[in-house]
């Protein structure tokens, strides 16, 4: 963008320059708008040394204009820790006309505030509604970001102590029983939740047993063993082999295999 900035002759009109301002507040106030810092979005950042030196002022001068713009012109926010200056009105004097050029400097510009606070204070004074819903999604973004800062692990605690528990011993009980009352909170789900799991893993091992061998009480087509093949005390001792050596439990799909190949004629036929 050009670096110029524009001073409508309004400027003179505004009740409270005419009224209530001096003619160094009148001059303060033009620097304000009108110095090689400031920005497209109405926030930079800028020293009061900066300032006093441009001015020909003290520093102790400038400190004095700022409070005063701040606490009875309302007209300037300044954040001493991020050297930031936020123009209150500088949206509805110099935000009137949008444009892809305009909006793309008023991003560019707005992702170096470090203020977010700012960003919304001179959101309240701009007019036109494209530029003004830019300046809020700024806003918004950056607040969801400093809510979403993790916590120190002691103040988490400290706000799900009760009120009463303030420090010493009483805390320390009141910790304590808060540990225990989630441990207990933590076990009893668990465990519930263990349980069942094991009732489920018995329960699927029973219907396997009973697929691989149905009772005669249950399937009274099914013939036994002993009547369908001579040689069944061979086969229910490699079954019981199989079983007893964890096989059965591991790989059910190979005892299947097992049980039809020793079903096979075949087998019985060699065995003869």
């Amino acid at each position: 963008m050009a670096k110029y900035r524009m001073v409508r002759t309004d400027f003179w009109k505004s009740p409270i320059v005419l009224e209530e301002m001096t003619p160094e507040d009148k001059y303060f106030y033009l620097y304000l708008l009108t110095n090689p810092h400031t920005t497209q979005i109405g926030i930079y950042r800028i020293t009061k040394k900066k300032m006093a030196f441009n001015l020909g002022y003290s520093i102790e001068s400038v400190h004095s204009l700022m409070e005063r713009f701040k606490e009875h012109f309302e007209l300037i926010r300044y954040n001493p820790k991020t050297r930031e200056l936020a123009i209150k009105n500088w949206g509805k004097e110099n935000l009137q006309k949008g444009g892809k050029p305009v909006m793309d400097c008023i991003i560019s510009e707005l992702k170096e505030v470090e203020d977010h606070s700012l960003i919304q204070y001179v959101a309240e004074s701009i007019h036109k509604e494209e530029i003004r819903r830019l300046y809020e999604a700024f806003y918004r973004e950056k607040g969801m970001l400093m809510n979403t800062e993790e916590k120190d692990p002691s103040e988490e605690l400290d706000d799900a102590l009760p009120p009463r528990y303030t420090t010493g011993v009483q805390k320390e009980e009141a910790e304590k029983d808060l540990f225990m009352e989630l441990d207990d909170t933590f076990s009893s789900r668990f465990t519930t939740r263990g349980q069942k799991e094991k009732q489920k893993e018995k329960q699927k091992e029973k219907q396997q047993q009973q697929d691989l061998y149905p009772s005669k009480e249950n399937n009274p087509g099914i013939v036994s063993p002993s009547q369908s093949h001579p040689k069944t005390d061979d086969v229910k001792e490699i079954i019981e082999f199989w079983d007893a050596n964890g096989f059965g439990f591991t790989n059910i799909n190979a005892k299947q295999q097992l049980l039809s190949w020793l079903d096979n004629s075949c087998f019985y036929s060699q065995r003869k």
